[in-house]
Order: structure tokens, then C-alpha cells, then sequence
């Protein structure tokens, strides 16, 4: 049987190759670069007129920011070049990095999209989509017989 330790012979000097293999993976910053692209959170809510989409999309300027839609399919994207003015430097490690995200929704069948709105505050994109007239709560008094 042998013993493994990421990256370290065990105590007995036995080493399975492949979790070196996959240990220098998981350090690699090249792959670190590729997580750092994932897609933003998203808070999504309801109230009685509208839907509200909030992601957190630190770092980037209105221009950045592409909003569409196609017939009930909200899409936000956005794409930022790499600068590189760094180029006296020699980075160990390299971190944060950018280069770009899409998020699609599907907007359900009580949205009014002739009426979405969209602010960009402090690396939050909020997107406020009307409900249509007969969606919204209508509340009222049920009496009993």
C-alpha cells in the first residue's frame, strides 16, 4: 500500500506520481488565472411590481458592461482587457486577473421587458424588471360566508 502526502515523500519514501501531478495542477497559476474567471453572484428578488437582479461585478466601468435581450432571455456580459503596465516586473504569483464573464436569465412570463432598468453603484449591477399589470400582487380582503 502506499502512502500518500501532497507533494512530500511520506515517511516510508513512497510517492504516487499522480498526486504530484495533480498538487503542481492546483498550483499552477495558470489554472488559478482560469478560476478567476468565473461568472459573478447573483441575488435575485421579488416584490409586488418587480424583479430585481443584483451581481457583484467589482472592478469594472459602465462601458465594460453589456446588457441584452432576446425574446425572454436576459444576458450580462462583460469584457475588460488586461493591462499590462507592470512590465518591469516579474510576478511570483499572479492573482487577480480579469478577462470577462457572461450570465444569461430567463425571464419568466409575468415580466414586463419594456420596462427594465439597470444601475451600476459601487461594483453592483442592479437590474429592475418590471412585473406586467396582472402579475403584481393584488391583495384584498376575503370575507367569510
Amino acid at each position: 500500500m502506499t502512502l500518500v502526502k501532497f507533494g512530500k515523500e511520506h515517511k516510508n519514501g513512497l510517492v504516487n506520481p499522480f498526486f504530484n501531478d495533480v498538487y503542481s495542477l492546483l498550483n499552477d497559476s495558470f489554472l488559478n488565472e482560469r478560476i478567476a474567471t468565473v461568472v459573478p453572484a447573483a441575488n435575485i428578488a421579488e416584490n409586488e411590481n418587480a424583479f430585481e437582479i443584483a451581481l457583484a461585478i467589482p472592478g469594472l466601468k459602465k462601458e465594460d458592461i453589456k446588457i441584452n435581450l432576446e425574446k425572454n432571455v436576459l444576458s450580462v456580459s462583460a469584457e475588460k482587457k488586461t493591462e499590462t503596465t507592470d512590465e518591469n516586473k516579474k510576478f511570483s504569483k499572479r492573482e487577480y486577473n480579469f478577462n470577462g464573464f457572461s450570465r444569461s436569465f430567463t425571464l419568466p412570463q409575468s415580466a414586463d421587458v419594456s420596462k427594465i432598468e439597470a444601475e451600476y453603484v459601487d461594483g453592483i449591477l442592479t437590474l429592475n424588471i418590471a412585473k406586467k399589470e396582472e402579475a403584481k400582487f393584488q391583495s384584498r380582503e376575503i370575507t367569510l360566508k
